[in-house]
This record gives C-alpha cells, structure tokens and sequence, in this order.
C-alpha cells in the first residue's frame, strides 16, 4: 500500500496535554514525518499563540486538530491502539519495544483501518484505566537511568519509527543538492589531476617515482571518498597550476 496512505491513517492522540507549546512541537514532529491528525484530549490550554511559534510551518496541523473529552472518543472508528509508557504496568496491554509495535499498527491500517498512536501527560503520562484502552504498550530503548521524554520528542520518535516503517526503512529524502553543486567529475578528469597532482610532486620534490611508496593509493583513496565534483576537480588542479607557476615548475623553456 501507499506509504501516505498508512501514514494518514494514524490518529496521534495527547492525553490530557499541559503545556500549549508541547502542542506545537508535537505537530511539528509529526508534519516532519508525513503525518497531519492530531486528537487532543482535554487540553488544558489550546488553542494558543505559543503552540502556534512551537509548531512552525506545522500550524495547519494545529488547525485541524480534534479537541475531545476523553480517550473514548478520540480512539472511536479505531482498531487498533498504541500506547507509549515508559514503565511497565500490572494488567496492562503488551509491552513491546516501539520499532516492533509500529509495524503492527500499520498492518492493521493495512486493512484499511483507522490506528492511533496515545501519549500521556508530560507530568503522569498515562493512567491505568487510558493505557488498558490501548492494544500494545510501546517503549523507547532508553538509558535506564533517565527514560523520560519530552512529549514533541516522544512524538518525534514514534512517528519517525512509523515514516521507517512504512516506507520498508528506505523513505525518500529531501535533496541534498545545493545550488553550489556541480555535476560529479567523469573518470578521466579524475585521472588528469592524478597525473597533474604526481607532476606537481615530483617536481616539487616531495615525491620520488623511483621509491613511490603507498603515497599515490593513499591520496587515490583520499580523493575517492570525496567523490569529487567537476568545479572542485578545477579548483585543485588550478592550484597546482599556481604552485607550478611560483616555483617555475610549469614553465616552458
């Protein structure tokens, strides 16, 4: 299925959020992910202008968020729910690390369904009785010593876990190109500044061909991670040509 598709079906539900800028940061952790339906369950500030700055270009998220009375009816029309909990609970649901229940929640939005992911208070998180309405408990691999999350960040992780997922680990990425890019240098203009860099070198006397050493598949090794662009493969031979115009290497007799 279409990975937009699955995503759009996940409700990111806050129980009983306290602070409106915590609002705004989870709808930017999830606008990030390729996810836009927000619940907010009995709010106790919202809407407000500093969710509003937390969220950024994420607003439109905040626009269209469902304020409910409770968790009942923020998971209505659901069939399946994942709850985040830091700590285990007597009769809860299933404890499962969050990379493994997100992949059940998006089977079940497989099928067609609506899903939803639950986050509790900042300060209590979740009670018993919001956690048992939920079909898993999903946890975050923390340090043991400090597993506390701030709420956009708890959302941030499970909503990255669902984007992962859904995409097979392999979404599409926003270009890295910049408009200082150019394109990759061919293999020959790779081979020209060896040859040009090896001249250089040699005339200069740093490097002797009779005893060459690991010198020329050292920088070989260099310059191949580097992947190498056409402009930069021109800016290094050109200050070889400098160099060789300083010292009279490079002048014809």
């Amino acid at each position: 299925m279409n990975p937009e598709k699955l995503l759009s079906r996940i409700r990111v539900v806050l129980c009983r959020p306290s602070h409106p800028g915590n609002i705004g940061a989870a709808a930017r952790a999830m606008k990030t992910m390729g996810l836009s339906r927000l619940c907010l369950v009995a709010p106790k500030q919202f809407p407000d202008p500093e969710a509003d700055a937390r969220a950024t270009d994420a607003v439109d998220v905040l626009a269209a968020a469902r304020i409910c009375n409770d968790l009942d009816e923020a998971l209505a029309g659901t069939v399946f729910a994942v709850a985040l909990s830091a700590r285990p609970r007597d009769l809860g649901p299933l404890p499962k690390q969050a990379r493994e229940a997100v992949v059940e929640l998006l089977a079940a939005a497989g099928e067609g369904d609506e899903v939803a992911l639950v986050f509790g208070n900042e300060t209590m998180g979740l009670s018993n009785e919001e956690l048992r309405r939920c079909h898993l408990a999903a946890t975050v691999p923390a340090n043991p010593e400090f597993t506390s999350l701030n709420l956009g960040a708890a959302v941030q992780v499970l909503c990255y876990e669902a984007r992962m997922a859904a995409f097979g680990g392999r979404p599409e990425v926003a270009s890295t190109t910049t408009p200082f890019s150019s394109p990759l240098a061919t293999h020959d203009e790779v081979e020209g500044l060896y040859a040009h860099l090896e001249r250089v070198m040699t005339d200069t006397g740093f490097y002797n061909p009779a005893q060459p050493g690991r010198l020329m598949p050292k920088l070989r090794r260099l310059f191949g991670r580097a992947r190498l662009e056409k402009d930069e493969i021109n800016i290094l031979r050109g200050i070889l040509a400098a160099t060789q115009e300083k010292t009279g290497y490079g002048r014809k007799p």
